[in-house]
C-alpha cells in the first residue's frame, strides 16, 4: 500500500509539471532580456505566471492577477510583421480554472461545449467576454498584435489574460499612436536589432462587471533596445487611464514613477539596460 501511495504522489507531481501556469517564467525566459523578470514589487497577492501558448508555441509572457482579473504586465520581443490581422474571437486561459491538462488558451465556447466546464468555473479566477460589455472602455492589449510577427503570434494576443479595461479614447488615440508610430521610429532610429518590451497596468480603485474586473489607473510600457546583442538604449511611456495623453520618459524615470504608484521599489529590466 505504501508503494502504491508513493506512486500516486509521484504521478501527481509529474502531472502538475505539465502546467504552463506555474510560479515562475522558467518555461519562457526568452521574453526577458538576460532572463531577468521585473522584481517582486509588481506581484499581486494571488498571481499566475503564464507562458502564453498557442499553436504549440510560446509567444509572450504574462503575470496575471487572479483577484483583480487583469494582467499585471505582458513581456515580449518587439517583432512587428506583415501577417494579416487574425480572427475576431477571444480566448481565455483553461489553466486558471483548476486541475486539467489543457496547456493552451482556448475559446469560452469550446471549454463549455467540448470540455464541459461551466461559465462560473471559468469566471472564478479570470475575466470573460461578458465582463467587457461596457461603454467607454475597450479591451486594451498589453502585448499588442501589431508588435508580433506571425499570424499565430498575433492571434495569441487575443486572450483576455492579456487585456485590461482601457479608456476608449486613449486606446484608439495616443496609446495607439505610441504603439504603431512611436515604437517603429524609436527602434529604427536607434538601430535596435532586438527590443524587449514590458507593458503593464497599475491597478485602480474602481471596477467593472459588478466588481469583478479592475479598471487600471495607468497603462505603462518600457523597452530595452539591443544593438548586436548589447543593451544600448531604453525608453518608457505612461498614461493615465482616463485621459488621451501619453508621457514618454526614460526607463529610470518610469521606474521612479511606478515605485510611487505601486508603493515599492520597481525594477523592470536587467541592470545592463541603461536607466537614463
Amino acid at each position: 500500500m505504501l508503494g502504491l501511495l508513493l506512486l500516486q504522489v509521484l504521478a501527481s507531481c509529474l502531472w502538475l509539471g505539465h502546467s504552463e501556469v506555474v510560479n515562475s517564467f522558467a518555461s519562457c525566459p526568452q521574453f526577458f532580456y538576460a532572463g531577468t523578470t521585473p522584481n517582486d514589487a509588481l506581484n499581486p497577492k494571488n498571481p499566475a505566471w503564464i507562458c502564453q501558448r498557442f499553436s504549440n508555441s510560446y509567444h509572450y509572457a504574462t503575470l496575471y492577477d487572479r483577484d483583480r482579473r487583469i494582467p499585471v504586465y505582458s513581456a515580449y520581443k518587439y517583432e512587428p510583421g506583415d501577417a494579416k490581422r487574425p480572427h475576431s474571437w477571444w480566448f481565455v486561459e483553461p489553466q486558471l480554472i483548476g486541475k486539467n491538462n489543457l496547456k493552451e488558451m482556448e475559446r469560452e465556447s469550446v471549454l463549455i461545449e467540448q470540455h464541459k466546464f461551466t461559465i462560473d468555473q471559468i469566471k472564478q479566477s479570470q475575466a470573460v467576454l461578458t465582463d467587457y460589455n461596457v461603454t467607454g472602455l475597450d479591451r486594451g492589449h498589453l502585448s499588442p498584435n501589431g508588435h508580433q510577427y506571425s499570424r499565430e503570434s498575433k492571434t495569441a494576443t487575443f486572450t483576455l489574460t492579456n487585456i485590461v479595461p482601457q479608456d476608449s479614447s486613449l486606446n484608439k488615440g495616443q496609446w495607439n499612436i505610441y504603439e504603431s508610430k512611436k515604437m517603429p521610429t524609436k527602434t529604427k532610429t536607434r538601430g535596435c536589432t532586438t527590443t524587449y518590451v514590458i507593458t503593464g497596468a497599475v491597478p485602480g480603485n474602481t471596477y467593472i462587471a459588478e466588481g469583478r474586473v479592475n479598471r487600471p489607473s495607468h497603462i505603462w510600457s518600457a523597452a530595452c533596445c539591443l544593438v548586436n546583442e548589447e543593451p544600448k538604449d531604453t525608453w518608457g511611456a505612461i498614461a493615465e487611464n482616463n485621459k488621451n495623453k501619453v508621457e514618454e520618459l526614460s526607463l529610470g524615470k518610469l521606474e521612479e514613477r511606478l515605485t510611487k504608484l505601486y508603493g515599492g521599489t520597481v525594477t523592470l529590466f536587467n541592470n545592463a539596460c541603461p536607466r537614463k
